[in-house]
């Protein structure tokens, strides 16, 4: 289907309609123009807004900083406030690997050309100047978080991380006989001199740069000049290595300071004038070619082999390394200064997670927690029976998973099952919902779609297809072009009534039972005719790329998603004129396309109250008078990764429920497969409105409040502390206990 075919597509059962127009983005004169014109017209005058939309980097920028905050936050269990640093150091690795990659690709290819007014006006140079100094400026944080609030409280809560001089005899003894058995052998020396070149090192591999003199004197006892060696960290070992501790205490030391104090060794001959850890981060995005792929499959693995070696894009070293080292690294890697963050602390802290891994303290951690499993009413034999009287919601981690995985593995089992299809973007190792699509395969058709290009899960996902694939399982990539992120599985029964039935769960996670114990997300089991019959034609689509016209009820990108989100939005605006009740209520992890935030910000000014819970990126400014004064915008960063996409749209009193695995960016409404499915049952839209949504806009401990210059503040307290996520967690356990 065409892009024009795709974009004109609507869905039936809405009427979209125009609302006011907006600018996209206007430079400071035209703005200014603009607003002063449409004042005159107004008894209320309005602002003067130069940019309508916030830059996506600085809003990612900004996320990342909201994470850190909770580092920083002592009221957060020590090892989570361990944690959430950790990930904001994988956060950021991610951040620069891809966007300022693509940045710097551009550049490469030629283009400079002057953004758009949400980048400020700038060129692609300018834009990677100014990301580059909030880089430096968050890495600067993160180390201060790291060595002046969190390394002083473990250590007074006796976690010790030590520097090899601060070692006991006993355990340097224990540290040296862990590097004899397990480290040396792992080694490779390498001294940079023409026989010698310098090694190819691999994607975010840590290292150890020496600063070297051959002992030998020269021509007239000349001292040689200085070589650099370089010595890889292995990948294999955990960066932290635990040590004899006294009573009371927990003591480590990191890999890379065992390894430099045995360098030396490593380098007979030579005299040791300086040393440092190091890192470089490559250029990992994929660039494929459709024409010259034999198959997607074949592609994306060949891709996967060069991001291994994509060109260098930061360079990350301690501070101590002496200049003359940072500088000889720098023009190997051929990198400008701004390329290169000097640590104040250990390299890549994202390692930093082995820690909260093996210090077995559970004070310093937030208790455990198990969502509550979901029973059978009395009358349901089974799951299919539960379903068929009535739809199943499931908000995890704070429900059990088990309860899809259940869903799943009785398709597998049930011999009344005929077949069964599922999508897969990201899952676990050893995942039992991977077995259960193996075993299926020996008695029953399956057909699976494996979203190859979920990015940094591309190895895994290949190995899966093929062992599918091995077993009998019909494996499928669905549409070139489109990463396929919908979450579906359709499972095809022959009913003890004889009636053939579909049974179908959607939701807006991943099907991976790891990350489904810490991010929130919603699922739907259901029986609904409309709604299956629905599935069913989206699998078709990606499976032959059957051109629907519509999916109703389903809103499914890249096909209808887009223009009817536009005229849901409209719908409200119209409500509100006609002074019917009116609202949106949406959940979400980004909001960056232009089009839906101009549709909010019309819907803002016909009436429509408007409340917007988005996890990271957003490019909408809230709270603008004769803009956005009705739109509100919050972010809770928690415990869990909030990851459920919620969306109410009130209807004039008959509200509309949607929840599914799109975000509103472009690459969710027009360069994927995404499904957004209705839920229809009353009790059900009540507890998503009232239980789930409601707590997260009750929220005042963990939510922040995006202003209208683009800083987020602390939710106001106006009484007790209240985190959404702590309820939901109380409400779980309140349940299952009357439930018992």
């Amino acid at each position: 289907m065409t892009t024009t075919k795709r974009s004109a597509v609507k869905q039936a059962a809405i009427s979209p309609k125009e609302g006011p127009a907006l600018p996209a983005a206007l430079p400071a004169p035209a703005a200014k123009k603009t607003v002063a014109k449409r004042a005159a017209k107004t008894t209320t005058p309005e602002p003067v807004v130069e940019n309508l939309f916030f830059s996506r980097d600085e809003s990612w920028l900004r996320f990342n900083q909201r994470v850190l905050e909770e580092a920083e936050d002592t009221t957060n269990p020590l090892l989570e406030r361990v944690k959430f640093l950790a990930i904001t150091a994988s956060n950021l690795d991610e951040f620069v690997e891809i966007r300022v990659a693509g940045i710097l690709q551009r550049i490469e290819d030629g283009f400079n050309e002057p953004q758009q007014a949400d980048e400020g006006g700038l060129n692609l140079v300018e834009r990677l100047d100014l990301l580059s100094k909030r880089m430096a400026k968050f890495v600067a944080a993160q180390y201060r978080c790291w060595n002046k609030q969190l390394l002083p409280a473990l250590d007074a809560a006796g976690v010790r991380v030590l520097r090899w001089k601060d070692l006991s005899d006993e355990a340097r003894a224990h540290a040296l006989e862990f590097y004899e058995n397990e480290v040396d052998p792992l080694l490779t020396p390498v001294t940079i001199d023409p026989s010698h070149p310098f090694p190819r090192v691999l994607n975010k591999a840590l290292c150890i740069s020496l600063l070297l003199r051959h002992k030998r004197r020269g021509a007239g006892g000349a001292k040689p000049p200085s070589v650099l060696g370089v010595v890889t960290v292995p990948r294999s070992l955990s960066r932290l290595v635990p040590l004899p501790s006294p009573e009371g205490k927990v003591d480590f030391i990191f890999l890379h300071e065992l390894i430099e104090s045995q360098v030396e060794r490593m380098f007979r001959g030579y005299e040791v004038l300086a040393k440092s850890a190091f890192r470089v981060t490559r250029n990992s995005n994929l660039y494929l070619q459709e024409e010259e792929s034999r198959s997607v499959l074949e592609s994306v693995r060949a891709e996967l082999h060069n991001r291994r070696k994509g060109d260098v894009v930061r360079m990350e070293i301690e501070c101590s390394a002496p200049a003359e080292m940072i500088e000889r690294l720098r023009v190997n890697f051929e990198l400008d200064e701004a390329q290169v963050f000097q640590t104040d602390g250990p390299v890549n802290l994202s390692r930093l997670m082995n820690l909260y891994s093996l210090v077995k303290l559970p004070e310093l951690k937030y208790p455990s927690f198990s969502g509550k499993p979901y029973r059978l009413s009395p009358k349901s034999e089974d799951l299919f029976a539960e379903i068929r009287r009535h739809d199943v919601l499931l908000h995890h981690p704070f429900d059990s998973y088990s309860t899809v995985e259940d869903f799943i593995e009785a398709g597998a089992l049930d011999e009344h099952v005929i077949t069964m299809k599922q999508t897969l973007y990201r899952t676990s190792k050893d995942s039992p919902i991977f077995r259960s699509l193996i075993e299926a395969a020996q008695s029953k058709d399956v057909t699976v779609v494996v979203e190859l290009m979920a990015r940094f899960d591309e190895d895994s996902n290949i190995r899966w297809a093929r062992e599918l694939e091995d077993a009998g399982v019909g494996v499928f990539h669905g549409i070139f072009g489109l990463k396929t992120h919908c979450k579906l599985s359709l499972l095809v029964r022959r009913d003890p009534d004889g009636t053939v039935r579909r049974y179908a769960h959607l939701g807006t996670g991943n099907y991976n039972p790891v990350t489904a114990r810490f991010y929130t997300d919603i699922s739907l089991l259901t029986c609904r005719t409309e709604i299956t019959r629905a599935v069913q034609a989206v699998f078709n689509y990606l499976t032959a790329e059957s051109e629907e016209e519509v999916f109703p009820p389903l809103l499914v990108a890249p096909l209808t998603l887009a223009d009817s989100l536009l005229a849901l939005i409209a719908r409200e605006a119209d409500h509100a004129r006609a002074g019917r009740k009116a609202g949106i209520v949406a959940k979400m992890n980004g909001l960056l396309d232009r089009k839906t935030v101009e549709a909010l910000y019309a819907a803002s000014q016909a009436g429509v109250e408007i409340d917007l819970i988005v996890r990271g990126m957003c490019s909408l400014r809230p709270g603008v008078k004769g803009l956005s004064e009705r739109i509100r915008v919050r972010s809770v960063v928690g415990r869990f990764l909030e990851h459920s996409r919620i969306f109410q749209f009130e209807n004039g009193g008959e509200t509309d429920m949607y929840c599914g695995s799109a975000d509103w960016m472009p690459r969710n409404l027009y360069e994927r497969c995404e499904v957004l499915f209705p839920v229809r049952d009353a009790a059900l839209v009540k507890r998503l409105r009232e239980e789930i949504l409601g707590s997260y806009l009750k929220d005042n401990a963990k939510a922040r409040l995006l202003q209208p210059d683009g800083e987020y503040i602390r939710a106001p307290r106006n009484g007790p502390a209240f985190s959404s996520q702590d309820y939901l967690m109380g409400l779980g356990v309140e349940k299952s206990s009357a439930a018992d």
